[in-house]
């Protein structure tokens, strides 16, 4: 059956705004919230279920596909251990998860439409969350969360920014409380499977996330008809109508330089995923844990990464806004770079973590604590002003495909991320955080090189 599309008739006026924005926000943040307790759900326990029991002898066996699968893993990479292996798969995997958002926002541009690929994207992704319960299936399983979140994110986001006029100053502060959405799913993620992982097993945490992601699709459909969200259908039903909209030579020249920033970006892509990755197993050997007779999930520290954006984001728009009142709110890539810059010093936090050790080696969980505080701060001035800056600068006709070429730059992070996680059996962890923070640091120096060329370009506040 044909779901319902969440789109107004030109007759219907819209629904009045909410808060100060349009209703379709708050629909699309909730929808996004619940992929998230998805995706992090299922993030927050990867690498330690495929460390701790699927890539064991006795598990590992009865994965189909997978003697051929780490064949070709391994013709790249060379003979890979058990550890290095699962954060290699970890990389491969979360990059595709951000990397397919590119065909899937083609696909709901010119195919389908914004409501079928973002509901075909949550069934599959649903999908997948349940084949996990299956040793056998794990493969087909990441195939269904790969392809459907490219189907999802490719065109949930791209819905926002198509609520607001493209001098609307609103802009700017919807993706920061789109943004919350996410964080806050994080923080939720984590918590409930880290949970069910550690007193019912790793597949009750991923049934969760199979859950989640249906709720998220029933308050897009649902809520997105009550809310009057405008989605744009695709172009081949428009060019029944009316000339296709070519794009112009200023056009192309926005593109050009909206895709010069994805190796760039990338950079910052390669310290942040390591903290969804590597980053676990560095807990587990390095940071205390237990407290009394009770040990804490190591998932749960990844909540903070969730919490941290959320809390910040209100003092981090009082900010910006006394700024503009002033004339003085920095540049839109000025922001990225000093997410950069600001992520790339907790990164060295990290790295300098054996100065508070104790004899066993084991650092104060406050400790990371500080770490997640910090370099959230460094997340939510680089990551909302991008997809802002996307957006905003996007040509109409090929937004959501620009916007998911936006999410290229996560996908070449994870995927070098995967690789540079095999360095954690041969550096020590405070070398190997070292790396990771020079190498974020330098996307914030390149940022801040690209600043005055893509002003003059955009003529704008890039």
């Amino acid at each position: 059956m044909r779901p319902p599309a969440p789109a107004h008739t030109a007759a219907a006026a819209p629904p009045p705004d909410l808060f100060g924005h349009p209703r379709a926000l708050w629909v699309l943040a909730g929808t996004e919230l619940w992929d998230r307790i998805s995706f992090h759900g299922m993030q927050a326990l990867l690498v330690l279920y495929m460390v701790g029991a699927l890539l064991l002898p006795g598990h590992v066996e009865h994965i189909a596909g997978f003697g051929t699968f780490r064949a070709a893993i391994e013709d790249v990479t060379g003979p890979l251990s058990t550890q290095a292996l699962a954060t290699q798969i970890f990389g491969l995997y979360v990059g595709l998860v951000y990397f397919t958002p590119v065909f899937g926002g083609w696909l709901g541009d010119q195919v389908l439409g914004r409501t079928w690929a973002v509901s075909l994207g949550a069934l599959l992704m649903t999908a997948g969350h349940f084949c996990m319960a299956f040793d056998a299936a794990f493969l087909p399983a990441l195939l269904l969360l790969i392809l459907g979140a490219g189907c999802l994110r490719g065109n949930l986001s791209p819905q926002l920014g198509e609520q607001y006029g493209q001098n609307d100053r609103r802009r700017d502060a919807a993706f920061q409380l789109y943004g919350a959405s996410v964080n806050l799913g994080a923080f939720i993620a984590p918590l409930a499977t880290g949970a069910l992982g550690q007193a019912y097993g790793w597949h009750a945490g991923f049934a969760f996330a199979g859950f989640g992601m249906l709720l998220g699709l029933l308050i897009y459909l649902v809520g997105g008809r009550k809310a009057g969200l405008r989605a744009t259908a695709p172009a081949r039903r428009a060019r029944a109508t009316a000339p296709p909209a070519k794009l112009s030579a200023a056009d192309w020249r926005v593109a050009a330089h909206l895709l010069a920033m994805i190796p760039v970006s990338a950079l910052f892509w390669i310290a942040q995923s390591q903290v969804w990755n590597t980053y676990n197993l560095w807990v587990r050997d390095h940071v205390q844990l237990r407290f009394g007779d009770w040990t804490m999930p190591v998932p749960w520290l990844q909540s903070l990464d969730g919490l941290a954006p959320f809390l910040l984001l209100p003092p981090a728009l009082l900010l910006w806004r006394w700024q503009a009142s002033r004339g003085r709110e920095p540049r839109e890539t000025t922001k990225i770079a000093i997410g950069c810059f600001i992520f790339a010093a907790s990164t060295l936090w990290l790295a300098a973590a054996p100065l508070a050790a104790d004899a066993a080696g084991r650092t104060p969980l406050l400790w990371a604590v500080v770490f997640h505080l910090a370099s959230n701060a460094g997340w939510l001035f680089f990551t909302p002003t991008l997809g802002a800056l996307y957006s905003r600068l996007a040509p109409p006709t090929v937004n959501a495909t620009l916007m998911g070429c936006n999410t290229l730059s996560v996908f070449l992070g994870s995927v070098i991320s995967g690789r540079l996680g095999g360095l954690y059996e041969t550096l020590t962890a405070s070398q190997f955080w070292t790396l990771h923070a020079a190498l974020v640091g330098l996307g914030g120096v390149l940022m801040m090189l690209m600043g005055a060329r893509l002003t003059k370009a955009f003529s704008s506040t890039a």
